[in-house]
């Protein structure tokens, strides 16, 4: 996959790692006999943050694959690998380079996903000695100047109200302008532990080919310091895999995906989730082809509507919104800590070396798979920071690095808003804080703990009980007059001075020893403690 060289092409088209989708925007209007895709591998994508090795294997034989399919196409491919000569490691030293090969009248980008690289974009337009015209990203079911319009000047900004909006406006699961089954969220129903002897689907893998291969050697040879692991890498690397990926959830995963989206358990780290974000992030499926395939499944009887509802959500509402909310609110939203949490993130987050199990088990499969579900997200690893409070840039960044899936533009909302409450309200209406009662329902984790979690004080107590009635306490200034917050606070204003003392010193001791067994090196994980905390 060398630079092609054709006589005086028109127009450079700079596709970026996650645009893999041949119908995207900057490549419309592709003239193969006069224009040159330009796709680079650069260090400084690689490591702006330390990201786990398993996500940078995936864009870079996605992208690899991608080209080939294009120059199979006819199409002239100046693809930049990470090891060629002269790569300079950076998009705007490589689109430089481009130019200066190619001598284009013009430069076409589709609008990158992520604030920092719309920065770099707008600097290109003022320094290139060329046009530079950028193009909506025409992959997403809202257009932003829409998800704008419907924000306004509103300060909450719920994803239920822009749910609804979207169901009507793309007519998914509708029927003469109502929600199909009289319900517009069947969320309720969505919540079932999983039952002992339940058979959960195989995850259907994707052996590595030649090409993906050769990137895997290369991500271990340069990125060794680097989270996660490279073993057992299965991603669907090109569109007809990820097609594939596709077909294989709707048809045996989606059944059960709406009563037991929420369980967790040991050594199941897939159960009936979909797996497709990582595709659906780089373009090799779309949103609209994702949703369409559900909704079929509903209509032709393959699947219960909770279950298809559910995961429509997810795409339509879940994925739009935080998208729209990302760019609506960016820069500021990310600077803000409305909870004022200021603690350090704990070594056992990258380590995975930790007493209370359900984060054990959450953190080393992700460090295996590069992938843990909505629920570990949220009520697992996010609970715990946001109870514990964890600094939320640190938090973000430690979401950025370990998932397949993570964007700045996905990740950041879901984080900020949703897990840690840092934006104040603007995403969610309150706190999503719980106890050890919640993972001990919705999982098995708890029954090989080696804390109680039914025990409430104490050393043996499960640290998730005191940790949240300890978070009411602290921000009981900041969250005693939120609605949906009063029963706790009730529950909090019944307790006595002597059992407040008690749930003070219990989160006390707990949060004042969790940098003790912090590594005075990368230990196990082969990471340097400042590159992985702060890259």
């Amino acid at each position: 996959m060398g630079a092609a060289r054709r006589s005086a092409p028109r127009t450079l088209r700079f596709l970026l790692g996650d645009q893999l989708h041949r119908r995207i925007s900057s490549l419309t209007d592709l003239d193969p006999e006069r224009d040159v895709v330009l796709i680079v591998e650069v260090e400084a994508e690689a490591t702006y943050v330390r990201h786990h090795k398993q996500k940078i294997a995936f864009l870079f034989a996605a992208m690899r694959h991608f080209a080939l399919e294009l120059e199979r196409e006819g199409v002239s491919v100046d693809y930049v690998r990470l090891d060629a000569p002269g790569n300079t490691g950076s998009f705007t030293g490589e689109l430089e380079r481009a130019l200066a090969r190619h001598r284009p009248d013009r430069v076409v980008v589709t609008e990158p996903g992520e604030w920092r690289v719309h920065e770099m974009m707008l600097a290109w337009r003022e320094d290139l000695p060329v046009a530079l015209e950028i193009r909506a990203d025409n992959r997403f079911l809202c257009p932003l100047p829409d998800f704008a319009a419907w924000a306004g000047e509103r300060r909450a900004l719920r994803m239920e109200t822009f749910y609804r909006g979207m169901r009507r406006r793309t007519g998914f699961l509708m029927e003469a302008g109502e929600p199909v089954g009289g319900r517009w969220n069947f969320d309720h129903d969505n919540r079932r532990r999983l039952p002992k002897g339940h058979a959960v689907p195989e995850r259907l893998g994707f052996a590595p080919d030649a090409v993906t291969r050769e990137v895997i050697d290369l991500v271990a040879r340069r990125f060794p310091d680097h989270f996660g692991d490279l073993d057992g890498f299965a991603w669907p690397v090109t569109r007809a895999q990820a097609l594939d990926a596709l077909k294989h959830f709707v048809a045996e995963c989606l059944p059960g995906f709406g009563d037991y989206q929420d369980a967790m358990k040991t050594g199941a780290p897939f159960l009936h989730h979909a797996l497709l974000a990582p595709a659906l992030n780089a373009g090799l499926l779309t949103a609209e082809e994702v949703c369409r395939a559900a909704e079929r499944a509903y209509r032709e009887g393959a699947a219960p509507l909770n279950g298809v509802e559910g995961f429509i959500r997810q795409i339509l509402g879940w994925r739009e919104y935080v998208r729209g909310l990302y760019w609506a609110r960016m820069p500021g939203y990310a600077r803000t800590n409305a909870l004022r949490a200021t603690r350090d993130l704990p070594w056992f987050y990258w380590s995975g070396e930790t007493d209370m199990n359900c984060l054990a088990q959450c953190i080393r499969d992700t460090r295996t798979n590069a992938y843990a579900h909505h629920i570990q997200r949220l009520m697992v690893t996010g609970n715990f920071a946001l109870i514990a409070g964890i600094d939320p840039a640190q938090v973000e960044e430690w979401y950025l690095v370990v998932y397949a899936d993570a964007y700045e533009w996905v990740e950041l909302p879901n984080v900020h808003g949703m897990v840690l409450w840092a934006d104040g309200g603007v995403m969610g209406s309150k706190p999503y804080a719980a106890s050890g009662a919640y993972i001990n329902r919705m999982s098995d984790y708890c029954a090989a703990c080696a804390y109680a979690v039914t025990a409430k004080a104490g050393a043996r107590a499960c640290p998730f009980n005191y940790l949240y009635w300890n978070f009411l306490i602290e921000n009981e200034a900041r969250l005693a007059g939120n609605p949906r917050m009063a029963m706790p606070y009730r529950t909090l204003a019944r307790m006595g001075e002597a059992r407040r003392t008690e749930i003070r010193a219990d989160a006390a001791r707990f949060l004042d020893g969790l940098g003790a067994d912090r590594p005075a090196t990368g230990g196990q994980l082969g990471l340097d403690l400042e590159g992985a905390t702060r890259p």
